[in-house]
Formats: C-alpha cells, structure tokens, sequence
C-alpha cells in the first residue's frame, strides 16, 4: 500500500476503528515517571516519585505491564506474541 493509499485509508477510520487497530498484536513500550503510575494503574501504590519506569501498552493504549526495565517490557510482549513497534 502507497503511503497516499495508507494515509487515505487511515483518515477513513472511525474512532472505534482506529483504537482496535492491533489490539492483541501489536503493543509499545512507553518510558514514564513513577508520577505518571496512577494515571495508567491505578491499583499500584506506593510508588516513590521521580522514579524512571517502562510501561508495556497495547495499541489501544491499554496498559499491559508496568516495570523498572526497558528490556523486561519488551521481553514481556515477546513472551506474549505481542509486535513492538516505536513511536516518535
């Protein structure tokens, strides 16, 4: 698919559509400070401020994962079948 094709197809999207689009497949490991832990999990507590951790999200942005190495989270989608992909 054209990058013109991928674009139009994209736009083409509803919401819904686009926040399904690889859910189960494909997932992102996003670096967060330990601030940002109860916005994303809410169940964990306790955690010191300032702390750089990773969170393994899946497409959708629906956290999957929370831990203190970049590795541990990739390693985690791995085991889960899961296609990383990066963002910029």
């Amino acid at each position: 698919m054209s990058n013109e094709n991928s674009e139009n197809f994209l736009a083409s999207m509803t919401p819904e559509q686009f926040a399904h689009l690889g859910g189960g497949e494909v997932a992102y490991v996003k670096p967060i400070l330990s601030d940002d832990v109860a916005r994303l999990f809410p169940q964990v507590e306790g955690v010191r401020p300032g702390i750089r951790l990773f969170a393994l999200l899946n497409a959708d942005g629906t956290p999957l994962m929370l831990t203190d190495s970049r590795d541990a989270a990739l390693a985690n989608a791995w085991e889960h079948k899961l296609h990383t992909v990066s963002l910029h």
